[in-house]
């Protein structure tokens, strides 16, 4: 049996990290965090800047193929917002034969997106926070999905709850 590639995407503050913690726990699945990646190179002395970024997703697809390659399933936390930075996981899907479902979280309240970026603090000192404006822009350049994607609205569902579907799609394939 294949592994499988979770791929966890959308703008900043729609539930991504909590959504793939909870699914990480819950399947014992190694988690990745593009911002923690990020975070670390940052950490070093690099500038900030797009090259940061493509090395946070390489970086991170390296060790996502390692741990596929272990019989472990994977589950990636990541803006994911451009058709490069998606064809980092149809790479590492392809290089390691895993099943790769990308999902996508969107939060239809304006007013609650808003509010879970207000005053949030992940203790990421490099990378920082973005502001509302910051995600309004990001939103703008936010590529179309081309691959197939689950969409799940978290104004509507818990964390839990998208958890739990995502979790009985993944027994199913």
């Amino acid at each position: 049996m294949t592994g499988h590639l979770v791929v966890v995407s959308g703008l900043p503050g729609v539930g991504k990290t909590s959504i793939a913690e909870i699914v990480a726990a819950r399947t014992r699945s190694v988690r990745v965090s593009i911002d923690a990646v990020e975070e670390s190179i940052l950490a070093c002395g690099l500038p900030s800047g797009w090259q940061v970024g493509v090395a946070a997703y390489e970086a991170a697809r390296a060790m996502a193929e390692q741990n596929l390659r272990l019989g472990h399933d994977v589950v990636v936390d990541a803006v994911n917002d451009s058709e490069p930075a998606r064809q980092t996981w149809l790479t590492a899907a392809s290089q390691t034969g895993a099943h790769l479902e990308f999902v996508y979280l969107v939060i239809s309240d304006v007013q609650e997106h808003e509010r879970r970026l207000s005053g949030r603090d992940r203790g990421l000192a490099y990378v920082g926070e973005p502001s509302w404006s910051d995600v309004q822009r990001r939103r703008i350049d936010y590529a179309a999905w081309s691959d197939e994607v689950s969409e799940f609205d978290t104004a509507a569902r818990a964390a839990d709850e998208v958890a739990d579907v995502l979790i009985a799609r993944l027994r199913t394939k």
